[in-house]
């Protein structure tokens, strides 16, 4: 049969209950509630259609999934591997409980009804999703000390996305049903329905990452994807005068959603910011507090980049990294890896301005708010590149080279293996020295801070290296200097590189006194000397290219921080119950 022709299958089925049952005569056929067959599906072309975007939709509301989630719980594998797990559940339980609807009852309107409260859901996560994140994350933290950010991105997913994909997961199977009315073409039926669907699937996949959320956002992409699929729905009934009051609630809600969720942001809690959007990477929020501007890009941990309003330190991490300069043999030029909006290379300019420096950011949208809101000097060229293929496209050396490369909260992994640290080796000169922001402190065996040591140990060798806690941060930073001789021990380790002893010692003051008049720099440097230790040999994970597990490490970091932070409200609400924690926060 071809696909132009009268496909209702339906019907057929009708027709084959009331032969079978004579005595109930055309009641059966009603009583399932299909026996007016509708007349837009006498040709299986929009069953293709629902079908195209049913697909479309189940990716977008995945990819959809990652980036409301992303803000809050970061964008590492972890979250990936929970929405996507999250997801494939509910499409299976929906492809079972849809194949066994089908067969007692083909009803197509049961199908579309299926997929407009989909489409109604969808839209209305924008609105409320946000709101039912911070609710449960507020109540984990205070019920659990460990694994937090993985129970909260599983409750999250569970509660906002298992419902809607379910409901999509039974329209595949509703639809072979009501396509296919014949054996002898039931396979090029159930083929064409895949190919559809997968073509669907692949549009939907590409065009939220590179079209929708660059251009208009999270919020509005999963409005523009449950619109088309409200619309399918919308055809359906309307072409044959059914389910009117179903529609108008529908459209009341999808048109409600519309209006109210561009009104907040993820941070809706957040007055007056300076800027709040997303990038193909990341999303990004601009503060603008008395002394400072600051970049976001996780709503729920830490500040990525700060410009001050007056000359000085930071307060933050950056001043400690001022002291590579002073441990190198000379500080004549410097690559900042993950420039960020250019915190580092400001302070570099300020205290070592013959000091020669290239950035390297991968998301321009950053480079761009750089300009804008942090007076990012324009004789510093940034590249827009990953890290470690910028390192692997240029031979340049020079004598400083920072590793500040983050997402969200987790390090790339390509950017913490051997691999990479002997790339970036490579590319100092001798003499010259590297400095790693580590942004959590997490000590202890098997811990993120000691796989990542123990990585840059087997490369530089434990005598040059020597590490800073950052005070009031979760920061630390790492230096290690590449020796003048390059000759290496049988083993395959460095020998000796005469990095200086620093600790407890006026070394760094005195030499940041002679680069610059600025008293803030010795001062500074003076602090900085007390804080600096050595670290011992490698001993435990170190991290290759084939197995550099940093999100999980890195998640095991934040869990301890959270427990630390959380753990005077957790005594609040074990003493005195939840109207206690209530006066607490209030």
């Amino acid at each position: 049969m071809n696909d132009d022709h009268s496909v209702d299958a339906w019907a057929v089925s009708a027709e084959s209950a009331d032969q079978v049952s004579p005595s109930s005569g055309s009641g059966t056929a009603k009583r399932a509630g299909f026996s007016q067959p509708r007349p837009i599906l006498r040709s299986r072309v929009f069953l293709y259609v629902t079908e195209f975007f049913s697909g479309m939709a189940v990716m977008a509301a995945e990819l959809g999934a990652s980036r409301l989630l992303a803000p809050y719980f970061s964008s590492s594998q972890i979250v990936w591997t929970i929405i996507i797990g999250t997801i494939m559940i509910a499409l299976a339980l929906g492809a079972v409980v849809g194949g066994r609807w089908a067969d007692r009852n083909p009803d197509p309107d049961r199908l579309y009804l299926c997929i407009m409260a989909a489409a109604v859901w969808i839209a209305l996560i924008p609105l409320v999703g946000k709101y039912l994140i911070i609710l449960i994350s507020g109540l984990l933290i205070v019920a659990v000390s460990t694994n937090f950010l993985v129970l909260a991105a599983f409750i999250s997913c569970l509660i906002i996305f298992v419902p809607p994909l379910f409901l999509l997961g039974t329209i595949t199977p509703g639809l072979v049903k009501s396509a296919t009315d014949s054996l002898d073409d039931n396979a090029s039926v159930v083929g064409r329905l895949s190919a559809c669907n997968t073509v669907g699937s692949i549009l939907g996949t590409f065009l939220p990452t590179f079209v929708t959320i660059p251009a208009v956002g999270t919020f509005v992409t999963f409005l523009i994807f449950s619109g088309i699929l409200l619309l399918v729905a919308l055809v359906y009934f309307l072409s044959s005068h059914a389910h009117r009051l179903a529609c108008l609630i529908a459209t009341v809600a999808f048109v409600v959603s519309a209006a109210l969720s561009p009104m907040t942001g993820f941070a809706f809690w957040e007055k007056g910011l300076a800027y709040e959007g997303e990038s193909i990477y990341n999303y990004l929020q601009v503060k603008t507090l008395a002394d400072r501007t600051i970049l976001s890009t996780n709503v729920l941990f830490g500040v990525q980049s700060v410009t001050m309003k007056h000359p000085g330190m930071t307060g933050m991490y950056y001043d400690t990294a001022l002291a590579a300069p002073l441990m190198a043999d000379q500080a004549r030029s410097a690559l900042i890896l993950g420039m960020g909006t250019g915190t580092y290379a400001r302070q570099l300019r300020r205290y070592y301005p013959r000091m020669a420096i290239q950035g390297v950011e991968i998301d321009r949208t950053i480079s761009d708010l750089a300009i804008k809101y942090f007076v990012q000097p324009s004789d510093i060229p940034v590249s827009t590149y990953d890290g470690r293929a910028w390192l692997a496209a240029s031979a340049q050396r020079y004598d400083l080279i920072m590793v500040d490369a983050y997402q969200d909260i987790t390090i790339p992994f390509q950017m913490s293996s051997t691999e990479f640290f002997n790339l970036v080796r490579k590319h100092l000169n001798p003499g010259g020295v590297m400095v790693v922001n580590m942004n959590m402190i997490d000590d202890g065996q098997g811990s993120i801070n000691a796989a990542l040591t123990n990585t840059i140990t087997r490369i530089f060798g434990s005598d040059a290296i020597l590490t800073a806690d950052v005070p009031q941060t979760t920061n630390r930073e790492l230096f290690a200097r590449r020796p003048v001789s390059e000759a290496f021990a049988e083993s395959g380790g460095l020998k000796k590189a005469a990095m200086r002893d620093y600790p407890g010692s006026d070394l760094l003051a005195e030499a940041a006194s002679r680069v610059s008049p600025d008293p803030d720099l010795s001062q500074m440097m003076e602090q900085v000397s007390f804080r600096l230790s050595t670290v011992g040999n490698a001993k435990g994970r170190v991290l290759t290219d084939d197995n550099a597990p940093v999100e999980l490490l890195g998640m095991h970091a934040i869990d301890g921080i959270i427990s630390r932070e959380a753990g005077p409200y957790r005594r609040i609400l074990q003493q005195e119950g939840i109207q206690g924690l209530i006066r607490e926060v209030s």
